[in-house]
């Protein structure tokens, strides 16, 4: 199998042509109707994932283009939010359910709030975890995740639950099983693709919603660049309305 920069582009390109596609199809409607609601509620969109999957709640909270009231949380936050010293940042520490609780402690959760979790597997303990905790705390939660490949592989949270079994609303992002498209040599891959896909994602999803509230004749509450005259003025004055509910660290 060949392995160029056109034969990615186009394991990219199929991809996010489908995703385009599926959400002209109403594919994405559910989870836009949810985050819409949050909003309409007062709520906030929560957005989390880890490793690599980070990269998703990047592109839905706290960026140019997006919608103000999310808020991105993350492993660390234990760290920098609570009583644990850094020394637990490990790369194992995403598999593990007991950092859940001490997690969530410190995120600003209100009532009407929804979440927003990707990951490509869909079986690690703090994100099965997490899903498992917003729904216990009765909020809706959209998962963002690989079918193929969660089919593939046993969960690692003691319920014995997929991230997609736990979530109102699921969005395939596409991904094989084993997240690389290309074969280097036998047994070795490259062009993984999960994080385009999931960023193509988050945007189809921030424009619902956005256009969703324009089609009413409201105006959506966007972030506008901070590196445009007014930027920070605009912005300041619609954070301020959700004043200890949004999380905007460097």
């Amino acid at each position: 199998m060949t392995a160029t920069p056109t034969d990615l582009l186009q394991q990219a390109t199929s991809r996010l042509e489908r995703l385009a596609a599926d959400a002209e199809a109403g594919a994405l409607d559910a989870a836009i109707a949810l985050m819409v609601k949050a909003l309409d509620d007062g709520g906030v969109i929560h957005a989390f994932g880890t490793g690599h999957s980070e990269a998703f709640a990047m592109e839905i909270a706290g960026r140019a283009g997006g919608l103000i009231p999310t808020n991105r949380f993350a492993l660390r936050d234990i760290v920098m939010h609570g009583d644990r010293d850094v020394d637990v940042l490990t790369g194992s520490l995403e598999r593990e359910p007991w950092v859940v609780d001490e997690l969530m402690a410190t995120v600003p959760v209100g009532a009407g709030d929804v979440f927003l979790i990707a990951s490509n597997s869909g079986v690690n303990g703090s994100i099965v975890g997490t899903a498992l905790w917003a729904q216990e705390h009765g909020h809706k939660v959209i998962a963002v995740t690989s079918l193929q490949h969660t089919a593939r592989v046993e969960p690692k949270h003691p319920s014995g639950k997929r991230l997609s079994e736990i979530a109102d609303v699921v969005i395939d992002n596409l991904a094989p099983y084993g997240d690389s498209t290309l074969e280097i040599t036998d047994g070795i891959g490259a062009g993984a693709i999960s994080s385009i896909t999931a960023a193509f994602i988050a945007q189809l999803l921030t424009l619902g919603v956005a256009r969703t509230i324009a089609e009413r004749g409201e105006t959506p509450p966007m972030y506008i660049s901070a590196n445009i005259p007014g930027g920070d003025e605009h912005n300041s004055v619609l954070e301020d309305r959700y004043a200890g509910r949004l999380r905007r660290g460097a």
